[in-house]
């Protein structure tokens, strides 16, 4: 069966201001292209028969490192990877946002599916996840590097445990550049240090 391993982006521009990103964002913070090497070092000890991305800059800025490393595989780019769409809290401090739209944000807090800033659930974000991880699946490879974002992983991972749509939240939020290493019928890690936390 196929093996996904799920690498999250390094620390972004954004992460670090503690902004919302969703399908916006910017590029890397220092810290942020430090992890990436790091993590591509980590890599090398994998052998991947594919790797899928998703095409936010994060995302590309975090890959090259590895890419430059390694010249046998072309990325393929999936936007079914993308980070969950937030809608026009994109770019706003998350402190701002609790405090203009805290019947939101605390709805969020218990667990509700809401479409925070009038983007995606995380019903929708789980259904064009698991559909891309399904696909990669019936193209046959064996490992798979993908690399994408924190709310996908938790979803793929979610959907792996077989937990109930909704329950995603239980989960931690996958650090920058952590892996996450699942089969569709089930998890084999998750939220694993590449680098400096290791």
């Amino acid at each position: 069966m196929t093996e996904l391993v799920l690498l999250r982006h390094g620390e972004s521009v954004w992460n670090a201001e503690h902004r919302y990103q969703g399908q916006q964002g910017t590029g890397l913070s220092a810290l942020g292209r430090q992890q990436a090497k790091q993590a591509a070092e980590y890599l090398q000890s994998f052998e991947f028969d594919a790797i899928v991305a998703s095409d936010l800059q994060r995302v590309t800025e975090t890959l090259q490192p590895y890419l430059d490393s390694q010249d046998h595989l072309e990325v393929r780019v999936d936007r079914r990877w993308r980070e969950i769409d937030v809608g026009t809290w994109g770019g706003r401090m998350i402190a701002d946002v609790a405090a203009e739209e805290p019947d939101v944000v605390e709805a969020f807090a218990r667990g509700e599916d809401v479409a925070r800033g009038g983007g995606e659930t995380f019903r929708q974000l789980r259904a064009r996840v698991w559909e891309a991880a399904q696909d990669i699946t019936r193209s046959g490879v064996r490992r798979v590097l993908v690399v994408t974002h924190g709310g996908p992983i938790r979803v793929a991972a979610a959907s792996a445990l077989g937990l109930p749509a909704g329950d995603e939240m239980v989960l931690d939020p996958p650090g920058n550049c952590s892996l996450t290493t699942l089969r569709l019928d089930g998890l084999t890690s998750y939220n694993v240090p590449t680098g400096m936390d290791r």
